[in-house]
């Protein structure tokens, strides 16, 4: 899951730091960490994330995800997936666009 400026710094004010809950590539993109098979903040146990309220925009519009082959689909993986109606696809896809948008912006400004 990639991750803003902004879903970092929220996370953080949280009191979670940067390092336990980013994996960054060498693609300059900072991503949330799985531990094992889960995402960082989800709690197997509980069987629910500990930050929902304050979850990131890629985790809010999930299951609809950004395919380089495809464009805006639903996740395959994701079993619930059906539930995503054709409008919420069109809404959540364009919030999506404008959320990587966003991201690619931050990156480049770090390599200028």
């Amino acid at each position: 899951m990639l991750l803003s400026k902004e879903d970092i710094e929220r996370l953080e004010r949280l009191g979670f730091s940067r390092e336990d809950f980013t994996v960054s590539g060498g693609d300059g993109l900072t991503r949330l960490r799985n531990v094992r098979e889960w995402c960082y903040f989800y709690d197997p146990e509980e069987k629910k994330c500990q930050v929902y309220e304050y979850r990131p925009l890629g985790c809010f519009i999930y299951p609809v995800i950004y395919s380089n082959d495809e464009g805006v689909i639903t996740d395959e993986f994701c079993p619930m997936r059906h539930t995503i109606s054709k409008r919420e696809l069109k809404i959540k896809g364009q919030i999506l666009l404008k959320h990587l948008k966003k991201i690619t912006s931050e990156v480049t400004s770090l390599l200028l």
